[in-house]
């Protein structure tokens, strides 16, 4: 009786059902972030909601369920004579902290990349924001924490960029012709960047996934929300959240906010723990086919050659990058990396 309970956890579980339960979430929702954000921020697919409203649906959204958390994290950590606060006790992390990962991995990352899906389809993102992260992060990792970059490694870099040409390339060339699609993928990239310099700055200061989440969602909703507010109230800036139907508000707030951010969060730390760094990466690569899959079936995208090509090569590249990483590396990493979900 005893051997057999502690192969459970206490939810009743086994570890085993929660680890693949996680991962199944994990991959889910940040498939659905690309597909849902490309047709509620499309202008011709009919949405009301600006990619600005979507941004402050999801930043409200998070921040009901992690402000709080983060509220009773501070007053903990005080009872107790340990760790630092900001924002009037909403950040578990020192204001220098707080507003530098905010800056990158709560507000540019949902602002950059709700632009993106106005210009460019969701094939497109599938390639270009899940497949430039493992680029990006490895040249700031190298530039910032002095990672090596092993010629395995740097192979797996090299099919990435050559993905990404295949798909980018093509947009920018048709914008001679006044095309509008290449915006929306360099929208995408900086997007990319944006997430891949939070992930190295939460390495850099070794920060727990949790606190970190709560961090990024605290400086975005004191430095967003008042102001987006006070812009659309006084009519100052075109918004519509507050003049939308209900129903639209509210499932941006819910799917973007609390599954985005919150759910995708718990979900990939524990996938993390279940099957490690190195496999819970291979699984996430399925996400660039998954969404772009999705993106021909649910919203009709054509899938031409150039975007079948980039995508396999950055799914390649992706493999080639975590099958080169040292397992060490690769746990250092992993454990900050997965404090919301590359994917939303």
């Amino acid at each position: 009786m005893h051997a057999s309970s502690s192969r459970h956890s206490s939810s009743g579980f086994s570890p085993r059902t929660i680890g693949l339960a996680a991962a199944v979430v994990t991959v889910l929702i940040w498939t659905s972030f690309i597909l849902i954000a490309r047709a509620s921020a499309d202008p011709a697919r009919g949405g009301t909601l600006t990619p600005f409203d979507i941004a402050f649906c999801r930043i409200v959204g998070a921040a009901l369920v992690l402000l709080p958390w983060g509220f009773w994290l501070v007053r903990r950590d005080r009872a107790l004579g340990v760790g630092h606060s900001s924002l009037l006790g909403l950040s578990p992390l020192s204001l220098r902290v707080t507003a530098t990962v905010g800056l990158f991995g709560g507000l540019l990352y949902a602002l950059l990349a709700y632009s993106g899906f106005v210009f460019a389809p969701a094939l497109h993102a599938s390639v270009l924001m899940p497949g430039s992260l493992p680029l990006w992060t490895a040249l700031l990792a190298a530039l910032v924490l002095h990672d090596r970059i092993t010629p395995l490694r740097a192979l797996g870099l090299g099919l990435i960029v050559l993905g990404d040409l295949l798909v980018g390339g093509a947009s920018l060339l048709r914008a001679f012709d006044g095309g509008e699609v290449w915006k929306g993928d360099v929208l995408f990239m900086v997007a990319a960047l944006c997430w891949s310099t939070y992930s190295v700055l939460a390495r850099r200061h070794a920060l727990d996934a949790v606190r970190a989440t709560i961090a990024i969602t605290a400086f975005a909703f004191v430095i967003y929300v008042p102001v987006y507010a006070a812009l659309v109230l006084g009519q100052v800036v075109q918004g519509h959240v507050f003049t939308a139907p209900l129903r639209e508000v509210l499932f941006q707030t819910v799917f973007q906010g609390w599954g985005s951010v919150v759910i995708s969060g718990i979900t990939f730390t524990k996938m993390i723990q279940h099957y490690g760094p190195v496999r819970s990466t291979m699984i996430t690569a399925l996400v660039p086919g998954l969404s772009a899959l999705g993106a021909v079936l649910f919203l009709g995208e054509p899938l031409f050659w150039n975007l079948a090509a980039g995508l396999a090569l950055v799914t390649m590249g992706i493999l080639f990058g975590v099958r080169a990483a040292a397992p060490v590396a690769i746990k250092k990493e992993a454990a900050h990396a997965g404090v919301a979900g590359a994917g939303g």
